[in-house]
């Protein structure tokens, strides 16, 4: 009888994936060698500039209530694109990853209420264009009336901010040194919308910030909170460019110039309720009657915005339809997973229970790494490996694939495992039964093997899948806005949870779908429990 190679599938599957792999690698570099390094010339008429920010930063960088990037950075980064003819990329991005995003060449700056001082030397600086201040935000209630009063309180300040060096970096006052002693706790949160969720229910007593932010927040949230007296530290905010970048950073900073000469950039800071804040002014200032005529027109519009409060139903939909670009994003990132990392997790269950030891020793490495480590770290190095490693330089564009390839990657492994299980568990006596009537090692695996093994396995790969649903909001971690980074980001915006609540009901409905389709092709394929008694073969 004629009998098939047990190696031929596997193999094909392994040259088929190397290939993939060399196209993709030779792509990387084709692109890189066909993008022009112009970050030391500068950038000429009609070329990209990619800002970097953090979209949970208001009034300096937010999503607005119509789905659009705004603040006063990014009005200030799209004025001076319209003077330089440049199209204007706003790019969010995790604030702890920024220096691998701007070293890697995936954005061109760092524009976000970025302070200079203690960071002179890891940045090329624009001019300072805003005096910043660190302030205290307490509730309406509290019994905090100066800061001397936080002892023994919980003050919470976001990670690698301005309030936290103040307090804890190399150059704080001994002044704020003692006082940092003497709170309770320091803790520090991912985002000032956490922060001021826990100053709300209690948990915390103060929140320290930049006086922008506080000044945005107070007038979103009312009279529930108020900004004590005292100013914990100043600063002053500036464009922050890669190391060296002198030519880029001229060609900006030449065009801010221009702004504040001819008041443009007065208007954007005035739009924006910042102009007492802001360093670049026009040389002829508005006398302070107008200034104080303005900033009352501008407190008697936040009243009446404050006024129009609209329904529950009309914020739900309204967020909703906000949050529907995010849940697209997601769902892209779930199904192109699944059709990637389950074919691939086949081709490694094949090399794992391979003959071959080397093969064999190569794939168990590979999902001990994947499984071993965490996936936000894969995304990282699938992202910017191409730069650190081999000096390649990643664009925007390429968030999404290395997103793909990075959770693929990481599935693959998972349900590798999951197909071994299932066919390792399937009685040897019917693979020896096939070999007795003539089957070949191809035909076995496929009619015999195969189809058990799915439905084994049907089970442990519904919770992978599910898994798969909510990790997908880890997506961020490479600056790529799926729904539930794009609900903190309303949240921050509006001053509400309600955004949260809705990304969590989109999460909970999704994986109620995905485990009643599982478990209808579960039941369909219990064809033997059907059979109605008395039908079998010998029955009369």
């Amino acid at each position: 009888m004629r009998r098939g190679k047990r190696h031929n599938p596997i193999l094909t599957l392994m040259i088929a994936a190397f290939l993939m792999g060399l196209l993709l690698t030779t792509g990387l570099s084709a692109k890189a060698e066909g993008t022009e390094d112009i970050g030391q010339e500068g950038k000429k008429e009609g070329a990209t500039f990619t800002v970097g920010f953090d979209a949970e930063f208001p009034p300096y960088g937010y999503k607005d209530e119509n789905g659009e990037y705004v603040g006063f950075d990014l009005d200030l980064a799209d004025e001076v694109c319209r003077r330089r003819g440049w199209t204007l990329v706003k790019q969010p991005i995790d604030w702890d990853s920024k220096d691998m995003e701007l070293s890697s060449g995936a954005i061109d700056c760092i524009w976000n209420g970025f302070t200079i001082q203690g960071r002179e030397g890891d940045y090329t600086w624009s001019k300072p264009y805003v005096d910043n201040s660190q302030v205290t935000v307490v509730r309406g209630d509290s019994e905090v009336q100066k800061m001397s009063d936080l002892a023994g309180k919980v003050v919470i300040v976001q990670a690698d901010s301005s309030a936290l060096a103040a307090f804890t970096g190399e150059d704080a006052t001994p002044e704020n040194q003692a006082l940092a002693k003497s709170f309770g706790e320091l803790q520090q949160v991912a985002d000032y919308n956490s922060a001021f969720m826990n100053l709300e229910a209690g948990s915390a007593d103060a929140v320290c910030l930049d006086v922008g932010v506080a000044m945005h927040e107070l007038t979103n949230r009312g009279a529930e909170f108020r900004m004590l007296d005292e100013i914990i530290s100043t600063e002053q905010y500036g464009v922050g460019f890669k190391l060296g970048n002198t030519a880029l950073r001229d060609q900006v900073q030449e065009s801010l110039d221009e702004m504040a000469a001819d008041g443009t950039f007065t208007k954007i800071a005035e739009k924006w309720e910042l102009q007492d804040n802001v360093c670049l002014k026009a040389d002829q200032e508005e006398s302070a009657e107008e200034e104080e005529e303005k900033k009352e027109e501008a407190k008697e519009d936040a009243k009446e915005d404050a006024k129009e409060k609209k329904s529950f139903g009309e914020r739900f939909i309204n967020v909703t339809k906000q949050l529907g670009s995010g849940m697209l994003a997601s769902l892209g990132i779930f199904f192109l997973t699944l059709i990637f990392s389950i074919p691939l997790g086949l081709l490694l269950s094949a090399i794992r229970m391979s003959r071959f030891a080397v093969p064999r020793w190569i794939a168990k490495i590979y999902i001990s790494i994947l499984r071993g480590t965490p996936l936000m770290l894969q995304l990282l190095v699938v992202f910017f490996g191409p730069h650190f490693i081999f000096g390649l330089e990643t664009s925007s564009g390429y968030r999404f694939i290395a997103v793909i390839i990075g959770f693929s990657l990481n599935y693959a492994a998972y349900f590798a495992e999951i197909f071994r299980a299932g066919i390792e568990g399937i009685p040897v006596g019917q693979r020896e039964a096939a070999d007795v009537m003539g089957y070949t090692r191809t035909q076995t695996y496929w009619k015999i093997i195969f189809p058990q093994m799915v439905k084994r396995v049907i089970p442990p790969v519904t919770n992978e899948i599910i898994t798969l649903v909510k990790d997908t909001s880890l997506a961020f971690a490479l600056a790529y806005t799926e729904m539930f980074t794009l609900a903190k980001q309303v949240t921050a915006a509006e001053s509400s949870i309600m955004p949260l609540f809705v990304a969590g009901l989109f999460y909970y409905l999704f994986n109620f779908i995905v485990a009643a389709f599982m478990s209808w092709v579960e039941k369909k394929m219990k064809y033997y429990e059907k059979r109605p008694r008395g039908t079998g073969h010998g029955s009369t």
